[in-house]
């Protein structure tokens, strides 16, 4: 009564995978989130600001001066591609939820199963 079947270490470990790489898209869809949001309040506040005003963006250690309507060109940019990101993480995520809660019945099944004999 204490052996758990083959079967059913493969779908614990199954579950434990699927639980793992939920995480993982969980953690990288609040990144990007958290980058989309920082990108968002920059092209908010570059929006409020002459078009005649000096911009300069940081490229690793080194900040230039750039013009105002390409850096909103390309915060707008930025934008769109975490927007496709954050969408794509989270069509994995309800995919990989589903596999989860799938195999949670499954080894309950077999679990409750496992004490009543088997009708095969």
């Amino acid at each position: 009564m204490n052996a758990v079947s083959p079967k059913i270490q493969n779908q614990i470990a199954m579950i434990q995978q699927v639980q793992q790489q939920l995480g993982t898209v969980m953690q990288q869809k609040a990144q990007f989130e958290m980058m989309a949001k920082e990108t968002r309040k920059a092209e908010e506040e570059l929006g409020g600001i002459s078009a005649d005003s000096d911009v300069y963006i940081t490229i690793g250690t080194v900040m230039m001066k750039q013009d105002r309507e390409k850096v909103l060109v390309d915060l707008a940019d930025k934008i769109e591609t975490f927007e496709l990101r954050i969408k794509s993480l989270e069509k994995q995520e309800k995919a990989l939820t589903t596999k989860f809660e799938q195999l949670q019945t499954q080894i309950k099944g077999a679990l409750e199963g496992a004490g009543a004999p088997s009708a095969n």
